[in-house]
């Protein structure tokens, strides 16, 4: 079992050009998009967070209900969804704008245990930086570290959010001795303002950096170095593409029974490769299709 621990919310997507476009909503937020990504997969996962009562919070679980997700560690409230208004340039980047007081899942709490069978917890986005949730899932990284168990962490940076740029860059350093996979984007690591080699030292086993149609690499605590090209495709929009990556390697991972840090270090150049063009392959499809659509297994095989 996979757990997927942060938000979920709903994106606004602009369906034209201009300030006063009409906004469609899109079920998305980085973690909520990595459980219904790795369940697509196959991977056997389940969801942590706090989500609302809502008309938004309810089509929210049907789709990971869809999906095959656990929802047991789901907490409910009566406070509305969190609201994400999506821009989308030329070349289909996304950028956000979010309306985020007073809503659900800022009033997460850590749980008592998780699901049984938990091998892997994955964190990130803007459950890690917006209080009182923040300091919930900081300790629950923590408690599942200390534990032995697999983490991974993709920070995915939105800096609209973050009120003390310098105080969030050190909160992160002080999450990476529990971290043993950072994922994290070339736009993310230059805004963060470190390097993979320095984070490594810190605690992660492998860190992966994302470029877009560049592709991917893997560094390793060995001095392995590992990069695989982007797949071509025409671009839709990027929403979801760097959560499809997040599970795409953690689903792969799993299906190499590599989900520790001793198994990560003994991928290998072959292991790193395979499982970087997996993630690849997935993130394009994404990328082919409009909103937050992670791919199914069929559709990344081979």
């Amino acid at each position: 079992m996979i757990v997927v621990a942060g938000e979920a919310l709903i994106d606004l997507v602009p369906q034209g050009t201009g300030a006063l476009a009409a906004l469609r909503p899109a079920l998305g937020g980085g973690p909520y998009n990595t459980a219904v990504a790795l369940g697509r997969l196959g991977s056997p996962t389940a969801f942590c967070s706090r989500v609302s009562y809502d008309a938004f919070g309810e089509a929210l679980l049907d789709r990971l209900r869809e999906t095959g997700v656990d929802l047991a560690p789901v907490q409910r409230g009566s406070e509305p969804t969190t609201l994400a208004v999506a821009s989308v340039d030329a070349e289909g980047s996304a950028a956000y704008s979010f309306y985020v007081e007073g809503t659900a899942d800022r009033l997460f709490s850590v749980p008592a245990s998780l699901p049984s069978g938990t091998r892997a917890v994955s964190f990130g986005t803007c459950s890690l930086v917006l209080e009182p949730g923040a300091s919930a899932y900081e300790e629950l990284l923590r408690r599942t570290a200390a534990r032995g168990v697999f983490t991974a962490l993709d920070p995915n940076v939105r800096a609209g959010l973050i009120a003390d740029p310098d105080a969030y860059r050190a909160r992160f350093e002080s999450w990476l001795p529990s971290v043993t996979l950072l994922k994290l984007s070339a736009e993310d690591a230059e805004w963060l303002g470190g390097t993979p080699r320095q984070w490594l030292a810190a605690g992660p086993a492998a860190v992966v950096v994302t470029r877009g149609g560049a592709g991917l690499t893997a560094y390793t605590r060995d001095g392995g170095e590992y990069t695989v090209p982007g797949e071509r495709v025409d671009v839709v929009d990027t929403i979801g593409a760097g959560d499809t990556v997040n599970a795409a390697l953690l689903h792969g991972l799993a299906q190499r029974d590599a989900l520790s840090a001793s198994a990560v270090a003994a991928l290998g150049a072959e292991g790193w490769r395979g499982l970087l063009g997996f993630a690849a392959r997935a993130a394009a499809v994404t990328c082919s299709r409009a909103g937050a659509e992670p791919p199914y297994a069929h559709e990344v095989a081979g």
